[in-house]
């Protein structure tokens, strides 16, 4: 497990480096990820390998988010008069984010044949 761990934050570690050192707009972790992507489609038995750790920290993934809860609620005298626009912000596009994936398993379903209607 703390190998495939190391894996996984090695491939964010080296989307960083490149898209710092090369200036790219892309940031470096959706970099690393697009490498790591690459080797799971060349090598499936490392796929397959890593699945229950990933599958590990799928479940754990709240926690990541508690640092910048807590974060915001720190800083949350210097939101000031725009919590109103942050917030309504916040919810449209999660009920964005919530509607392009039900339409991306939707169509990613169809396109694999398991359309169980």
């Amino acid at each position: 497990m703390i190998g495939h761990l190391t894996v996984i934050l090695g491939f964010q570690l080296l989307g960083e480096v490149i898209a710092r050192a090369l200036g790219l707009p892309i940031p470096g972790p959706v970099l690393g990820m697009v490498f790591f992507l690459i080797l799971l489609l060349l090598r499936p038995a490392y796929a397959q390998a890593i699945k229950s750790t990933a599958q590990g920290l799928l479940a754990h993934l709240s926690l990541l988010f508690v640092p910048a809860g807590v974060g915001v609620v720190g800083h949350i005298q210097t939101l000031g008069s725009d919590v109103g626009v942050i917030l309504l912000a916040i919810i449209f596009s999660t009920i964005a984010a919530i509607v392009a994936s039900a339409y991306a398993f939707t169509l990613t379903a169809k396109l694999i044949g398991q359309n169980d209607e």
